[in-house]
């Protein structure tokens, strides 16, 4: 059975891992909330465009 020689080490090294792995998590989470926003603002001002056209 090995020991690892600096145990602690792992644990910050897991401790760090966790913290980047949470804040990919919530860029990616802001990113794709930013993309749906402003998919959805264009489509409300095409519909609004096309509406305005038919209507004189």
């Amino acid at each position: 059975m090995s020991v690892h020689p600096y145990p602690s080490l792992i644990m910050e090294t897991s401790y760090i891992v966790n913290i980047l792995f949470l804040v990919a998590l919530g860029l990616l989470l802001v990113v794709s909330s930013g993309i749906v926003y402003l998919s959805s603002v264009k489509w409300r001002d095409r519909r609004r465009q096309k509406q305005d056209k038919e209507a004189g």
